[in-house]
């Protein structure tokens, strides 16, 4: 039987990302004691008036439809929320509600950009994004996000990457994977870029409230970005609340009309007990969130120390996020080769970079979602394997 060419643009290096998280799920199966350092899934207890919220919702019976493009109160949180934190206006019109952040790019990436287009990201990028911009037809053109610049945008190279078919710059920040956190002035500077030459800026925030090394800045808050900017961002990871799959996309109401539009053939409006769940965690900024971010931070820290003994290793603090990267090139093993050795002799899962872009070949992603102590000791294992790496005897 024949398939739709979309199936070959949606497979590829992204979807090979997770070989080695597959295969620590099957180590554990079979009964072996393994340690996740795979995914982002926080490890926290989230706000009780988060899950009180959702257990009064369903006990109302509210499991009905709720409109499209998500429950008015809800939109109404979510733009004055934006609106708090980026001094800029933002009304109900400019929300439409999806299955979490990745749905919410999918759904702007689609109804921005198409065959014959191209779309300028960052390289690395998280491993979804290139079956994103496919499955639109676009053409996704990296831009290197250089080692030497702490990953932070190369504003000339993103500049002369701009061509008479591009269509939007797609920035993610706090990074994944870098952990880098874009400042000001270079958000500024893309979103001038984007301002002459008619593009669109969309910016994925999901990790907004988890920015340590300086304050984060929405693109919605530049005047530069004014009829232009798309936010894509949720709760599933300052809230720790992922399986909510609860996310939006900010932009102009025709934008977000388009988008109402898709989701109408794609989910017919989201569970409404998610929705009452998250309104009074979208109306104020809650103390649990401070202190997830402050564990990441210390987390982020005290891995990067320890691993720091790792020999044939480089490692850096990350600025935000929940990940830190690994360089083991200079152990003589490739990525997925390390990843695999580790889990097998130590039982401890992480993530080879290779799929997120050649900018960071040879890197692991480690995810640092375990309490402190659990954490720590997969440290310690990743420093005797790479260690053990030491005393073998050569080829």
């Amino acid at each position: 039987m024949k398939f739709a060419p979309l199936v070959d643009r949606i497979a590829g290096g992204g979807a090979d990302t997770w070989k080695v998280h597959d295969k620590a799920v099957a180590m554990k199966a079979a009964g072996r004691d393994i340690t996740f350092l795979t995914i982002g899934d926080p490890d926290q207890a989230p706000a009780d008036l988060v899950i009180e919220g959702a257990r009064a919702s369903l006990a109302a019976h509210h499991k009905g439809y709720a409109p499209i493009g998500g429950q008015p109160a809800v939109r109404a949180a979510i733009a004055e929320r934006i609106a708090r934190r980026s001094g800029s206006p933002c009304a109900p019109e400019n929300i439409a509600i999806t299955q979490g952040a990745q749905a919410a790019l999918y759904c702007a990436m689609q109804c921005v950009a198409g065959a014959g287009d191209e779309v300028i990201a960052q390289d690395p990028v998280y491993a979804t994004y290139g079956a994103v911009v496919a499955a639109s037809g676009a053409t996704m053109i990296k831009v290197p996000l250089r080692a030497d610049l702490g990953f932070h945008p190369d504003l000339a190279a993103v500049a002369a990457a701009v061509t008479p078919r591009t269509r939007a710059i797609l920035i993610n920040s706090p990074h994944n994977p870098t952990g880098a956190v874009f400042d000001e002035a270079e958000k500024r500077a893309l979103a001038e870029l984007c301002r002459r030459h008619d593009l669109w800026l969309i910016s994925d925030e999901v990790y907004e409230d988890m920015a340590f090394a300086r304050p984060h800045v929405s693109v919605w808050s530049l005047t530069e970005t004014t009829g232009r900017a798309i936010v894509v961002s949720s709760l599933s990871k300052s809230h720790a609340i992922p399986g909510f799959r609860l996310g939006w996309v900010a932009g102009p109401p025709m934008l977000v009309a388009h988008v109402t539009n898709l989701l109408m053939c794609m989910a017919f409006g989201g569970p409404p007990f998610i929705q009452e769940a998250v309104l009074p965690a979208l109306r104020r900024d809650l103390p649990e969130v401070a202190g997830l971010r402050e564990d990441y931070r210390r987390r982020g820290e005290a891995m990067a120390k320890l691993l720091g003994q790792a020999p044939g290793c480089a490692v850096a603090p990350p600025e935000g996020g929940m990940f830190l990267l690994l360089d083991v090139r200079p152990t003589g093993l490739s990525a997925t080769a390390f990843a695999e050795g580790l889990l097998e002799i130590q039982g401890v899962a992480i993530l080879p970079c290779d799929a997120f872009g050649a900018n960071v070949a040879g890197r692991l992603r480690i995810s640092l979602t375990l309490p402190d102590a659990a954490l720590l000791d997969a440290g310690r294992r990743i420093v005797a394997f790479a260690e053990g790496l030491r005393r073998r005897p050569a080829a």
